[in-house]
């Protein structure tokens, strides 16, 4: 399991544990860096596990993808070629890539099908991590092509929940909103990023854990399937509703300065909802238990 720490990484490790599986081999990034190849592939040839599930990323929203695009394309290149390629060196013949819907081009039909990827360019605000992720998922595609491994890609939308990282500077939008609303308590002003209008889909990281897990399960599954809930709402309407779920009172102010990123991104989700899985947790109570667990563990004062 690389990358257990992280918001999806833990939420898989609970869910493998839940589903039976008792031997998950986990290590940290002090005792594993997973971007020195060497140490990398003796682990796997060592550890010689059933199945690796490759979680680990170097992950962030628009501001953090445009500060440090040269370390989002280098680093996750880095980490995804080290533990692909060490697996299938090591004659490890199950491997779940996690994707990101943000790899699919700016102007893909909506919702947006498997077919989707590569038929066109990625969003310019995080093309260094979309081509990242696209040469891991063809790199899984090809072992699978090539050698017959079991290698493939699940593609998920924005996810959120307990264990996200709600850094100010480089935190995902729901994070972002989450700690601005909390700190603007109970009325300041809270200034978000562009319009509003463009539209997104937010799954939350227990059913998404579900989901590989489940995929992990079948004999056969598909190389590359989307995940999600398949309903879009405007940043606009997510930014009401994460408000309302804290609480606030104060007025939203919109930054149209900022970029938008994509028009709409919505996963087509007909192929996974057709081997079994669907997402479950509804979006305001996940919104709910995620800020829960962000006033239990982030020490931040409100104003």
């Amino acid at each position: 399991m690389a990358g257990h720490r992280g918001l999806v990484g833990s939420a898989i490790s609970r869910k493998l544990d839940e589903s039976g599986y008792k031997n998950l081999l986990t290590r940290s990034r002090v005792e594993l860096d997973l971007e020195d190849q060497a140490a990398t592939r003796a682990f796997l040839e060592h550890e010689k596990p059933a199945a690796v599930v490759l979680a680990a990323a170097l992950v962030g929203g628009i501001a953090a993808n445009s500060a440090s695009p040269a370390d989002f394309i280098a680093r996750n290149l880095s980490i995804q070629n080290n533990v692909i390629w060490g697996a299938h060196r090591a004659g490890v013949d199950r491997l779940l890539f996690l994707g990101s819907s943000c790899v699919y081009p700016r102007e893909a039909p909506q919702p947006i099908p498997e077919s989707a990827i590569m038929t066109g360019p990625p969003e310019p605000t995080n093309a260094p991590y979309a081509v990242a992720k696209i040469a891991g998922l063809t790199l899984c595609d090809a072992l699978r092509r090539q050698y017959g491994r079991t290698y493939f890609t699940v593609m998920p939308p924005n996810i959120f929940g307990p264990q996200d990282n709600f850094d100010p500077e480089n935190s995902h939008v729901m994070a972002a909103m989450i700690r601005r609303f909390h700190e603007a308590l109970p009325d300041l002003p809270v200034t978000c990023w562009g319009s509003g209008s463009p539209k997104r889909e937010f799954l939350f990281s227990e059913d998404a854990a579900e989901a590989c897990v489940h995929f992990l399960s079948l004999d056969d599954p598909p190389p590359l399937v989307n995940i999600g809930t398949g309903t879009p709402m405007t940043i606009r309407s997510l930014a009401e509703t994460v408000q309302r779920v804290v609480g606030h009172t104060g007025p939203i102010e919109w930054d149209v300065s900022r970029p938008d990123g994509f028009p709409e991104k919505t996963n087509d989700v007909a192929l996974a909802r057709s081997h079994g899985w669907s997402a479950r947790t509804g979006f305001e109570e996940g919104i709910e238990r995620t800020y829960a667990w962000f006033k239990e563990h982030i020490p931040v004062a409100t104003n």
